[in-house]
């Protein structure tokens, strides 16, 4: 049977096949690998609509024989070998992104497990060892468009490598145009080693997390649970806010309420919040990374200071707003922000190697190092700090992805594909923030580009991690990246992240035109 795979069937197809593959590494977890495996492979053969004629030989409703997880691994085969011959056929970019789906979930399963153990080690290797040879049995059978396959792009490897130059210790970039996808990197993935980063591997997402908070926002608007205009007060009536700060407000960064991580005044002066990575309270975070603040604690601290301006007459950049959303969100939902995120989007478009770690220190591998460099009795010092607690930003900028799962959260968003498009025009709507050819939407930049057109955009920055996301309004073509660096409390490394925002924004939306920097974080 001949069928043309849509975007849903391959999202289910992804989710489909991680389910099963962690069932199957619960299976060999909890010592019953029959009942519980039989359920994996089901999982995967039940993919809905067309994509199941696909997998028509999986065993339906069998229980399997073996006495191990990697012999059913056996029977489970046919079904993700079959549904990679097909993606590599249709669309080789996403087939990659099917296997790196299925091998996060082995990794996953196995860091669960603590150690792996020698069934889940045979059951990995036997999964990479089919993907990978339905890959190329898939290649051999047809031509693969050169761009999907991973073709030369010159100037996007020159341009990685140089933004290495400037002082970042790697960049991994992945960019998705009329040419089809294009994934590499540059540089290292830790201080004083050789291999490079890893073109998906994990990172802190920094201020990201905003969009992503921001579209589930919006998504409980299209429920109909929360009004865009209506008061946060009328949602959050225990943390007296003013009256006149409306959700759209908190979004925008319109509200006025004050940075829980610290204001620059008008005359240049400081006045401080918790304590941050930067300026003169960088060695006490660095000391205290490990700390967990709660949200409310930081709204509440928030709230104790003065207003920058009264609601809706301003725009000033507030970590406060997004806690504020995330507040909101659990409160009208009595769910987790994590529940929340998975529900409406993660799960629907399986983005496997996304994590909202709320007060988890831990990050997924694979992953490139991030670094902190201080001063102590008067002697510089670089310490990893690839592990720290991201309470202290929440929702601000807490979350973890991959260039792949950044770009098909972007591009499915600009798409139309997670909110209705009135709601999808309020948040690409632009509103001044005082920044040249740069405005504010809810939850995201709208960026006027040097040749003359808009990009829509969030990046963000996490104490020696950063991460890129840029879509064209459609989401027809899109820009993601992961930078690992070392980071200091004098930020000594934002005017080289700028440079290379611009730089690789001019080199996929503009042609390649120069433009001095311009930030967007």
């Amino acid at each position: 049977m001949s069928i043309t795979l849509s975007d849903q069937d391959k999202s289910t197809l992804r989710t489909a096949a991680y389910g099963a593959v962690s069932l199957m590494a619960a299976a060999g977890a909890a010592g019953k690998p029959h009942k519980i495996a039989t359920n994996g492979s089901i999982a995967l053969g039940s993919a809905t609509g067309l994509v199941g004629h696909v997998l028509a030989e999986y065993p339906k409703g069998k229980d399997l024989a073996g006495t191990s997880v990697a012999e059913i691994a056996d029977r489970v085969l046919p079904a993700l070998t079959a549904a990679m011959n097909l993606l590599k056929k249709q669309d080789p970019a996403e087939a990659e992104n099917f296997r790196s789906t299925v091998l996060v979930a082995v990794e996953t399963a196995q860091m669960h497990q603590g150690r792996p153990s020698p069934t889940t080690a045979e059951m990995a290797r036997k999964i990479t060892t089919a993907l990978d040879a339905a890959g190329v049995a898939a290649a051999d059978s047809g031509p693969v468009p050169a761009a999907a396959a991973g073709q030369d792009r010159p100037e996007l490897q020159k341009a990685i490598e140089e933004i290495v130059d400037s002082g970042f210790v790697g960049v991994s970039l992945r960019v998705n145009d009329e040419l089809g996808e294009w994934a590499g990197s540059a540089g290292a993935a830790e201080l004083g080693g050789t291999a490079k980063p890893p073109t998906n591997g994990h990172v802190r997402i920094g201020s990201n997390t905003k969009t992503f908070t921001a579209t589930v926002v919006l998504q409980l608007v299209a429920e109909g649970k929360v009004g865009l205009d209506a008061p946060a007060a009328d949602y959050l009536p225990e943390l007296g806010l003013d009256e006149r700060i409306t959700v759209r407000m908190l979004l925008q960064h319109t509200s006025g309420v004050f940075n829980f991580s610290g204001e620059v005044n008008d005359d240049g002066t400081v006045t401080p919040g918790i304590p941050i990575p930067y300026s003169t309270t960088g060695r006490e975070w660095m000391d205290n990374r490990f700390k967990i603040y709660r949200p409310q604690e930081l709204v509440e601290l928030a709230l104790s200071k003065p207003a920058r301006f009264e609601p809706g007459t301003g725009w000033s950049y507030s970590n406060t707003n997004y806690v504020l959303a995330r507040l909101l969100i659990e409160k009208v939902t009595g769910r987790s922000v994590a529940e929340e995120m998975q529900r409406l989007i993660l799960g629907p478009l399986g983005l496997s190697g996304t994590v909202v770690p709320d007060a988890s220190p831990e990050i997924p591998e694979p992953y490139a190092h991030a670094y902190y460099r201080y001063e102590d009795a008067g002697e510089q010092k670089t310490i990893d700090i690839t592990r720290q607690n991201p309470s202290w930003i929440s929702s601000g900028g807490d979350m973890i992805s991959t260039t792949q799962d950044l770009h098909t959260f972007i591009s499915a968003l600009m798409g139309g594909k997670l909110l209705p498009a009135p709601l999808l025009a309020e948040m690409c709507t632009p509103h001044p923030t005082g920044i040249p050819n740069m405005d504010y939407g809810l939850g995201v930049f709208v960026l006027n580009t040097d040749g003359g057109g808009t990009v829509i955009s969030h990046n963000g920055a996490a104490v020696g991690h950063a991460a890129l996301m840029y879509s064209t309004p459609d989401g027809s073509k899109t820009l993601t990246a992961a930078l690992n660096c070392v980071d200091d409390a004098d930020l000594s490394i934002a005017t080289a992240f700028q440079i290379a925002q611009q730089r690789l924004v001019n080199e996929v939306f503009c042609g390649g035109q120069a433009d001095p920097a311009r930030p967007t974080d």
